[in-house]
């Protein structure tokens, strides 16, 4: 995979991620290749190794080039060099990229023909990802359990009128609580299972960016949401029947997910611990002989109500004690279900929680909203030792008084939350919310456009990343389109908007990716946006600038090779007299040569194109 000098992707996937995903789905070799040069690879490298013990592949570019020149600065003999110490890191497969020739490989072989790829046996550390966060198999980390039908009336509505805005909602609120892994069970009678989960996962994953759990007894549900989760899930759940570990067990590895059993079977839930251990012996030697890895197989003892059942607590600690210690698997226990039918029930809850993760528990499945539960979460980390010199207990209790105010339910979010969330429904209802006291052009220009202003500044920060900065673009589309209703209910000019802009990929050159982002934001800032596409001839540019009377073109290339084609247009529009101001983007380009090729502006990218278009058309 190609990742930028930030350590991510294009589109935010972290190295750890990579590495579960692609040696969960059977890659034989991972690595990296384009982007940057030898250098600034190798730290990645070190990170990779220790998430994987597969064999690894580096194929850096010659550094990067001179878009004036179109040279690369690393010379061959550096760049086998650097390579050199690859091998030491465990590189075993080796090759070059942009900017590379013969003379570069020549210079690689020699350098590294002597040397033996250091391999250090050590099991690569593990854990179920997003595309870009990663819940590490180490120490406790909470499952949120609030997107379940199971007793709630809301979500069970919510799921027949396929309302997804609540289910993200409930998404985030869990996010912002601290899970670290979200549950997804969206089982109702009467619903085609299979097709909501590809809805919910699809949703959730367009506002959040935990791991999930895929929760179902339908095969065809579990699939769905193998395929449609982005990184690598939890299965939850298989059991000790046969025919359910033989439909389920195979999806688990061909997807490479991780897998949840339960201690029951065709005789229900066992009454004693023995037997509950007996049946998670059965649920491994089948994960094992299917192919998937003990360190994948995690176990859920069964939490029984105690009002009905009160001895089964005290089997089912000795249960995840025992798989724990003996089987040296992980646990899952659905904890709530402890204290159903008595008052007071978070008394119950945190004192089975804590009991449980004494015993072993590491990843129970709890409801994050509820603060006592976090709080018993965060003690347990700094006595096990694994909140390290209790930083993260420092945080969650140094900053607040006790007396702090509870965060304002999602029904409170403003408008500038919505978009920065990437939340269209919400994001539509609070415009029209708005548009109550304000006008038109003051909802634009003091909540849309400073909202998308802020989502713009921590994509800078790379606080958020590609996928949230465009999922908060067409959250404010919406919020454009309540406005766009409103002028119309008054009578007023739909059709006008901030200003024409014209845009293209230019001649010879293919990629428009980056253009295409560029549009989706430029729209959404309440631009019209007149998109050639690419391979665009000059004159095709003239006479669209012409055409639409445009005072902004906004000119792409990705490739050394077509920055002429660049610098020929934007004298083709200077000859014609269009009188337009010119920005330019593309990875190959900088500062120094947009000036050099006559461009007004060199825009980074869609953050910096908008704030270009709000200095030419305001």
């Amino acid at each position: 995979m190609t990742f930028e000098a930030s350590g991510r992707t294009f589109v935010g996937t972290t190295v750890p991620a990579m590495a579960l995903t692609l040696s969960g789905l059977g890659a034989d070799a991972l690595g990296f290749n384009c982007s940057l040069g030898p250098a600034e690879l190798l730290p990645l490298v070190e990170e990779l190794r220790r998430w994987t013990d597969k064999p690894l592949i580096l194929k850096p570019n010659a550094g990067l080039p001179d878009p004036a020149t179109g040279a690369y600065t690393v010379t061959p003999d550096a760049f086998s060099v650097e390579l050199g110490k690859a091998v030491e890191l465990g590189v075993s497969i080796f090759g070059g990229c942009c900017g590379t020739t013969p003379d570069f490989i020549r210079a690689l072989a020699g350098a590294i023909k002597d040397k033996e790829p250091v391999h250090t046996p050590r099991e690569p550390m593990r854990g179920i990802c997003s595309a870009g966060r990663t819940a590490e198999f180490s120490g406790v980390k909470v499952i949120g359990e609030r997107i379940n039908p199971t007793g709630k009336k809301r979500f069970q509505q919510a799921l027949r009128e396929a309302d997804m805005g609540y289910i993200q909602e409930r998404a985030i609120e869990q996010q912002d609580a601290g899970a670290d892994l979200l549950d997804v069970n969206v089982g109702l009678p009467g619903i085609d299972e299979p097709a909501m989960m590809k809805q919910a996962v699809q949703a959730i994953q367009s506002v959040c960016d935990l791991p999930l759990q895929i929760d179902s007894s339908d095969p065809a549900a579990i699939e769905t949401g193998l395929r449609y989760a982005n990184g690598r899930v939890l299965v939850n759940s298989v059991n000790g029947r046969p025919e359910v570990l033989d439909a389920v067990l195979p999806l688990c590895k061909k997807y490479g997910a991780a897998v949840v059993g339960l201690c029951l079977d065709e005789n229900g839930i066992p009454e004693t611990w023995q037997q509950r251990a007996a049946i998670a012996r059965r649920i491994l030697d089948a994960a094992l002989a299917c192919g998937i890895p003990r360190e994948d197989v995690f176990i859920d003892c069964l939490t029984l109500t105690v009002s009905a059942q009160q001895e089964q607590a005290a089997e089912t600690l000795r249960a995840v004690r025992y798989v724990t210690e003996e089987l040296g698997l992980h646990t899952v226990l659905g904890v709530s279900n402890i204290s159903f039918g008595l008052p007071a029930r978070e008394n119950v809850t945190v004192s089975f929680l804590t009991q449980a993760m004494y015993a072993g528990l590491d990843f129970p499945i709890v409801n994050p909203n509820q603060k006592a539960i976090m709080d018993a979460v965060a003690s347990f980390r700094v006595l096990s030792g694994e909140d390290r010199d209790s930083e993260r207990y420092i945080g969650r209790f140094a900053a607040a008084p006790e007396s702090a105010p509870a965060k304002a339910p999602a029904g409170e979010t403003s408008l500038m939350e919505a978009i920065g969330r990437g939340l269209r429904q919400e994001t539509a209802a609070l415009a029209e919310k708005a548009l109550e006291t304000l006008s038109p052009m003051d909802v634009i220009d003091t909540l849309l456009i400073p909202a998308l202003d802020r989502v713009g500044e921590r994509y800078e920060k790379q606080e958020i990343f590609l996928p949230q900065l465009i999922n908060a673009a067409n959250a404010a589309c919406e919020g454009f389109e309540a406005v766009k209703r409103r002028i119309a209910e008054s009578g007023a000019d739909t059709a006008a908007s901030r200003g024409k802009i014209v845009i293209a990929t230019v001649h010879g050159d293919i990629h428009d990716i980056g253009k295409n982002i560029v549009r989706v934001v430029l729209e959404n800032y309440g631009y019209t946006v007149v998109d050639l596409g690419r391979d665009v001839p000059k004159e095709t540019v003239v006479e669209a600038v012409r055409r639409e009377n445009a005072r902004l073109v906004g000119l792409s290339a990705l490739m050394t090779t077509t920055v002429v084609s660049m610098a020929e247009t934007i004298e083709a529009l200077r000859d014609s007299g269009a009188g337009c101001r010119i920005m330019v983007g593309g990875a190959v380009l900088t500062p120094e040569y947009a000036k050099e090729i006559g461009a007004d502006y060199y825009a980074k990218d869609a953050k910096q194109a908008a704030d270009i278009a709000k200095e030419v058309l305001g």
